[in-house]
């Protein structure tokens, strides 16, 4: 909220700001980020790009100030602006921004630091809604632009024998660059989660490696990862407490961190070496008979 008071003040948008603004709130979501270092490696990032815009010291109010139906639309919008951020992050990973969606990222932090009344909430809300719809509207216009129109197609849920990496999350250019990087090289790669309709996208689905969907909803990754022969990477949200048996090949990337796991960082044109899970994917070599998950589940 400091750092989008301080730019609207001094009017400096800065393209490190607005990265920063969507990364921020991203990262805050529901099981994306548990690395004490990692959040503080980010809050540092805010405070020097703030103080590059601009030192004045803004005065922050608290998010459960006020009577219960103030409190209730001002973490309407806070929690709507921490989706958005979502859909716009991915849409950036992949080239496409929206200026307008992009400036309601400051506009709808600074309208969070100041005193509404219902009436005005409520209203700061529906324009909110109208944004995000146009940052929904991005995403699938970056999604479609890089990977195709996607189309039905039959997903497999068995695993097949061998080496092969679990891919959960949202991040398509992830899954896209660990396809590239595993071609030929004898890896299967599924799908985990949220990431099913990734196969529906031409431009992933031609690779023959992208052999299926591994397992069910997130949160029964405790158990269907328990003792899992192969390395599981997290490209977005999702990301749950590990047990012992597999944690040692869980891998994140971007916003998501756990201390303790491996993370995969990028260049700053996102082109990311994904070498250390070929390498754990090879090691453990995967299931020695092809498996149905209702074998795996059991």
């Amino acid at each position: 909220i400091q750092l989008a008071e301080t730019a609207e003040k001094n009017g400096q948008h800065t393209k490190e700001a607005d990265r920063l603004l969507m990364d921020g709130l991203f990262t805050t979501l529901t099981n994306v980020n548990f690395d004490n270092e990692a959040i503080k490696e980010f809050t540092g990032r805010v405070q020097k790009e703030k103080e590059k815009i601009g030192k004045d010291e803004i005065s922050v109010v608290s998010l459960w100030e006020g009577a219960n139906d103030i409190v209730s639309l001002r973490s309407t919008l806070l929690f709507g602006l921490k989706g958005m951020a979502a859909y716009a992050h991915h849409a950036m990973n992949l080239g496409f921004e929206n200026n307008a969606v992009t400036n309601w990222f400051y506009k709808g932090l600074c309208e969070i630091n100041r005193e509404h009344s219902v009436e005005e909430w409520i209203e700061l809300i529906m324009e909110f809604g109208r944004i995000n719809f146009q940052c929904m509207e991005l995403l699938d216009h970056a999604n479609t632009s890089s990977f195709g129109t996607p189309t039905p197609v039959k997903v497999q849920t068995d695993i097949k024998k061998g080496p092969f990496i679990v891919v959960s999350g949202h991040d398509l250019k992830d899954l896209s660059q660990l396809l590239e990087q595993t071609k030929g090289k004898g890896i299967n790669i599924y799908t985990h989660s949220e990431m099913l309709p990734a196969h529906g996208y031409p431009e992933l689905h031609k690779y023959e490696h992208l052999a299926g969907n591994f397992g069910t909803a997130w949160q029964s990754q405790q158990k269907e990862f328990e003792n899992i022969p192969a390395p599981v990477l997290f490209t977005t949200n999702c990301l749950m407490p590990q047990r012992p048996s597999y944690r040692d090949r869980v891998y994140t990337t971007s916003v998501v961190g756990y201390e303790g796991l491996m993370h995969i960082t990028g260049d700053k044109d996102g082109k990311k070496d994904f070498s250390p899970l070929i390498q754990k994917s090879l090691e453990l070599g995967g299931y020695e008979h092809d498996r149905s998950m209702s074998g795996i589940n059991g």
